[in-house]
């Protein structure tokens, strides 16, 4: 989850909501791939996940980062919750999750070098302190009780909130990991066009990285688990947004969207006020009961877009949201997988032909179908597997059309960072589909396996 926002002078109307908003807009030229991967980390002696105290550590690791790679420490009340370094940070999600927020790249080449540089410093710490980290959507095995919590005030108000509001908001915060893409648009109406497509078009990145198909150390019949947990949160801040496929959609109408997700908090003088429930609107007019008289700052409106959490959201720029954490090679073909379909206009143009038609229903569907069936669920008698195969082979063209070489220009274009998905389509095959075939066959039913198939 995201870290505290800053800058920004006080709102004086509502027109700058969506004024902020705007401001993400950017000529072709500017638009970046800003990748985001989150992992769980266990001690190697008895699986265990990582305590944030200790020798065997998220504290020991953050400061292992600190002092052998140079990252720059973030704190709060005191504590190293986090690092920054050259655009990107490294922050704790709720249960120890360690996520690298990369910085906004030209290419997936350098998504990809930015990647393998995170995980082989991570590696480097984790060897010396007996850690490990694996990348899967869903905690295999551990229970609620076996999670710590990370010592950021943003998650002890959270954490009694969210069993309020929906059956499985904890189980999200501190038992699942993602891998997202974070992409540009260049108007308005680019942004609608892109928002509608990756919207539709969620479920099928849900079932070709769906990599969670164990809990609490058993089978648990989702392909994604993690998509499951997502269909059982607030649905005041969750799902697919039906309204950005009507008349009128626009950075206005995501506003009055996010205006009416109850708030989580403010953040004031390095200390989390408690404003759960309670209406940005309200702080708008000086009314928040939190802080009575007091008018929120352009930092307050962009923290509150952060407590936003549908299948894909926009910010400054826009998020997919949709796939389980994963192996190493799906951390770059993710945003390859979206950078193919959202940054070439015959790609774009070619993915909404497929979705253009589907009813607010079918989309819905199909989100709950994804996560279960994987890449055998269906919409209008055509399964994932078959969609997949189209829509890989128009993001496949888009990238050959960016024609993006790598360092020197002595790699070709980065159309080979979907080979990974290619090869599901090819087998039908999901990573679940993978680890459910090793489960019960190699691994005779014993889950402990998982760690050594699965870690970094």
């Amino acid at each position: 989850m995201s870290i505290p926002q800053s800058g920004g002078g006080q709102i004086e109307n509502r027109s700058e909501l969506a004024e902020y908003l705007e401001k993400g807009c950017k000529p072709s030229e500017d638009w970046r791939i800003g990748t985001e991967h989150e992992k769980f980390g266990y001690c190697l002696e008895k699986h265990r996940p990582l305590p944030y105290e200790g020798h065997c550590s998220i504290l020991t690791m953050l400061e292992g980062l600190r002092d052998r790679y140079q990252w720059d420490p973030v704190e709060e009340a005191g504590k190293l919750i986090g690092l920054e370094k050259d655009g990107a940070n490294i922050s704790l999600e709720p249960g120890g999750q360690l996520e690298l927020s990369g910085a906004p790249l030209e290419s997936i080449h350098g998504t990809c070098d930015e990647v393998n540089t995170h995980l082989r410093e991570v590696k480097d710490i984790a060897d010396e302190i007996g850690a490990g980290f694996i990348g899967l959507g869903a905690a295999p095995i551990w229970s609620h009780d076996e999670m710590p919590m990370m010592p950021k005030g943003r998650y002890k108000l959270m954490t009694p909130y969210m069993s309020k509001v929906g059956t499985m908001g904890t189980t999200m915060m501190y038992r699942t990991c993602t891998v997202q893409v974070n992409l540009d648009f260049a108007s308005e109406a680019d942004m609608v066009k892109k928002f509608r497509v990756s919207l539709a078009l969620q479920p099928l990145a849900t079932a070709l990285f769906a990599n969670s198909p164990f809990f609490e150390g058993k089978v648990n019949g989702w392909k994604s688990w993690r998509s499951n947990v997502w269909q059982h949160l607030d649905a005041s801040r969750t799902g697919m947004l039906p309204f950005v496929f009507e008349d009128g959609m626009g950075f206005e109408r995501y506003v009055d969207y996010a205006l009416d997700v109850p708030m989580y908090f403010v953040y004031r003088d390095g200390t989390y006020v408690n404003a759960l429930g309670m209406s940005f609107r309200d702080f708008l007019d000086g009314k928040l009961p939190a802080l009575p008289g007091e008018k929120p700052t352009l930092s307050d409106w962009a923290d509150h877009l952060t407590t936003i959490f549908p299948e894909v959201r926009i910010k400054r720029f826009m998020e997919m949201r949709g796939a389980d954490g994963g192996p190493w090679r799906r951390l770059c073909a993710l945003p390859a997988f979206w950078v193919g379909l959202l940054y070439d206009a015959n790609a774009l143009d070619s993915a909404w032909d497929i979705v253009k038609d589907w009813t607010t229903e079918e989309r819905e569907q199909l989100r709950q179908e994804a996560g279960k069936r994987g890449l055998s669920a269906e919409i209008r008698g055509r399964s994932l597997h078959d969609i997949a195969r189209e829509v890989l082979s128009i993001a496949n063209a888009g990238l050959v059309s960016r024609a993006r070489a790598g360092a020197g220009g002595m790699v070709g274009d980065e159309s080979h960072f979907l080979n990974a998905l290619h090869e599901s389509v090819e087998t039908g095959l999901s990573p679940a589909d993978e680890l459910l075939e090793l489960f019960h066959g190699e691994w005779q039913g014993k889950l402990d396996h998982i760690y050594a198939a699965c870690s970094y």
